[in-house]
Parts: C-alpha cells; structure tokens; sequence
C-alpha cells in the first residue's frame, strides 16, 4: 500500500478571527496540533502512556495566504523524517473548496521520558503509522 498524507476537514470558528478579519496567526498551530492528535488516536494504539509522551520540540510555518470567515479547509500531515526518539511531521492547510494553499510547513515532535525529561525511543507502533503517511517523493 502506497503512504498517504493523513487529511482531515476544519472548519474554522468566528473566535479563530483577529482584527485583520482573518484567522489569527497562532490559531494555525492549534490547527496543526488538532491535526496531530486526531492522527495519532486514529491508530487504534496507545501513543502516550505514564511514562512517555511526545512534545512539541519545534515548528516551522510558512503563511502563504491567510483563511478567512467563512472557510472550511483540509489539513494535510505526511512524514518527513522518523528517527530514534522524533517524527518531524510536514503539514499543509489548504481550501477544500479551492486547493488555495494557505500554510505548509513541518513541526518535530519528540517522544521523551517524562520522569526524566529526556528521549525516549519512539513507540513501535507510532514509527510504523508514520511510515504509513510518509511522503518519499517530494
């Protein structure tokens, strides 16, 4: 089976709105991290237990064209890296209606040990789910 990019469908809330009348810039990574989560619990495993739990090490958010009111758009979550103890997760955000880019980007996230703060190797069953969204060629 070929990786696909995880999608799923936002729509954005009138609270999302700043006074540029657009979606306030910082909204986008509670976007991304709804993105995130809806993943990871789509795959029917335990991403996070007492011990381990990722975090959020790093974001880079390219803003193309801002998202106004009203909107729905698709979010957009592929692999570009999996190492010992982090995913580095691309994400895009785009109109459903338009394929409008509005954000790409990528965040890294690392799975660590919460009693000692320090790494801790990624769940085998996060590694193969990111494999399944991986995206090789782009």
């Amino acid at each position: 089976m070929k990786p696909m990019p995880f999608r799923m469908e936002l729509t954005p809330r009138w609270g999302d709105m700043d006074a540029m009348n657009h979606v306030n810039n910082a909204v986008y990574l509670r976007y991304l991290e709804e993105a995130r989560i809806q993943w990871l619990n789509s795959q029917q495993t335990d991403w996070f237990d007492d011990r381990h739990v990722p975090v959020l090490a790093q974001a880079m958010l390219n803003y193309r064209l801002p998202i106004t009111y009203p909107a729905t758009v698709v979010i957009e979550l592929f692999t570009r890296r999996i190492g010992n103890s982090s995913l580095t997760v691309g994400h895009r955000i785009q109109d459903r209606q338009t394929g409008t880019l509005h954000c790409d980007g990528e965040v890294v996230v690392v799975w660590i040990d919460r009693h000692s703060g320090r790494p801790a190797s990624l769940p085998d069953a996060i590694r193969q789910a990111a494999e399944n969204i991986a995206v090789l060629d782009e």
